[in-house]
């Protein structure tokens, strides 16, 4: 019951938070970290004392719901489940890290959303039954406008209904093709099911297939963002809290890239085939536009969520190449934005709290005062845009590997947005630290806390940037397999 007891750790905690944190103001961060550190103790607990789980799925927990419709509370762990779950409780640390001095208003009911947010998301990617996925899916949707819409910045509200809109109306989507799904397996085997598992023994003709791909693809691609459903990126990036960029940069965007990786794929493989060349135009755009626009902005954190698109992108690329080195990279990938875009936003926000604006034209020469924020920045500038050494590397390096033998058009052009990449990254780092100043001369430089935060960060980036190894040895038990990738790699 290992990812049932984190989700009940962490919703235990929320509502500890919410009942008594009035009175408790101050001790909220170390209550929510007590839960985060206790949940992410136990999944390393859990994986040290089942190994097995990195050579193939483990189904935990299976328990009926709605027996009527075949529903039931089922759970299941594997390497790709595992890897996005460290990545969701490290991220957490550091949105709580973030909102120490960030926040000051409402805390109790802001550390509720926070952890009912993790919670969510935590249940997203342990769910093994699509009605409880999109429970889960739903769960995580509310907290984190919720996050947008009360700690957010100016226009927070018009952020937080556009994204709520959005996800909504993709999920809704997502939901008739659930419910499409579970009449097609009563057909064929006389029962109802939303079993994931169970679905893999589905056969579905086209053209039906294709547009319950598209049901689901849509609402993935929403969350991902790719071009052209990303508009609400920018926005609600720019208007939430920092803890808020954190968690929607490093861990809800990967929510759309494992919902293609577990369901899209596997379970539509025919018509993912036919759809790839429409996907990986739809990735190749995103990756350039992303770039381009990207260096177009003078908001911080706006420059920051385009680039996010760009590199997701990438991960669109990596998928529908059908190649086991890009779809391995695609996971690296998602491992590599998670840490660096979870450090870049960080430093926006401690930046926002020293100058008030996260304009880049009212910035310039904070370098001379804040000599380790200028230094973390432009480390986290050189992960982003994929210096040798640092994980982004291995990620985009693989991805471009991968693909370049079935499109090397599209490949050729992903690998200009490379160059992109670092340029509108020195552009950050240029404008905010480098030049005369503008209009302050000095800022504090990073506190106790901020420097752990950023530590953490880059210590993770490149600890498995030198050695990718340590990452990589489970990827040959992520679904689909190698053989399975190479199958379908051949019938393009």
């Amino acid at each position: 019951m290992i990812f049932t007891n984190i989700i009940i750790i962490l919703m235990f905690t929320a509502l500890v938070a919410l009942l008594v944190g009035k009175k408790f103001a101050r001790s909220l961060p170390y209550v929510a970290s007590a839960g985060v550190l206790t949940s992410f103790v136990m999944l390393a607990q859990f994986a040290n004392h089942h190994q097995d789980l990195f050579h193939q799925a483990m189904p935990l927990v299976s328990v009926p719901w709605i027996s009527s419709l075949g529903i039931e509370y089922a759970t299941f762990i594997d390497s790709l489940s595992f890897i996005l779950v460290a990545l969701t409780l490290i991220l957490a640390l550091v949105c709580i890290l973030v909102s120490v001095t960030e926040i000051k208003q409402h805390l109790n009911f802001y550390y509720f959303n926070l952890l009912a947010a993790l919670a969510g998301i935590i249940g997203v990617f342990a769910a093994a039954d699509l009605f409880l996925f999109f429970f889960f899916w739903e769960v995580m949707l509310l907290p984190m406008t919720a996050l947008i819409a009360i700690w957010g910045h100016e226009n927070r509200r018009y952020a937080a209904i556009k994204f709520f809109i959005f996800t909504q109306v993709s999920s809704l989507l997502m939901l008739v093709a659930i419910i499409v799904m579970a009449f097609i397996y009563q057909q064929q085997f006389g029962q109802f099911s939303f079993n994931y598992f169970e679905w893999q023994q589905l056969d579905i003709a086209m053209p039906l297939q294709t547009w319950l791909m598209f049901g689901f693809f849509v609402a993935f691609a929403v969350k991902l963002p790719s071009f052209p459903f990303h508009t609400w990126l920018p926005d609600a990036h720019t208007q939430a809290p920092t803890a808020g960029s954190v968690l929607l940069a490093g861990v809800l965007l990967k929510t759309g890239a494992y919902g293609l990786m577990r369901f899209v794929l596997p379970l539509f493989e025919q018509a993912s085939i036919q759809f790839a060349p429409i996907a990986i135009t739809l990735g190749v755009i995103s990756i350039i536009y992303g770039a381009v626009m990207a260096f177009a902005q003078t908001d911080f954190k706006r420059l920051v969520a385009y680039s996010s698109i760009s590199h997701m992108g990438f991960v669109t690329l990596a998928l529908f190449s059908f190649s086991p080195i890009a779809y391995h990279g695609a996971i690296v990938t998602l491992v590599a934005h998670g840490l660096s875009s979870a450090a870049l936003f960080a430093m926006a926000g401690m930046l926002y709290q020293r100058l008030h604006t996260r304009d880049l034209n009212k910035m310039g020469g904070l370098f001379a005062s804040a000599p380790r924020m200028g230094g973390m920045l432009l480390a986290f500038v050189a992960g982003a845009f994929g210096m040798p050494g640092l994980l982004n590397f291995v990620g985009e390096f693989m991805t471009l590997t991968g693909t370049f033998a079935n499109h090397p058009v599209a490949t050729a052009l992903a690998a200009t947005a490379m160059i992109g990449s670092a340029i509108y990254g020195m552009y950050l780092f240029q404008q905010s630290f480098q030049g005369k100043p503008v209009t302050h001369s000095a800022v504090e430089d990073l506190r106790g806390h901020e420097w752990l935060l950023c530590s953490i960060l880059f210590g993770l980036l490149l600890y498995l940037g030198l050695f990718p190894q340590s990452l990589l040895m489970h990827f040959d038990a992520i679904y689909p397999t190698v053989a399975d990738a190479q199958l379908i790699g051949g019938k393009l």
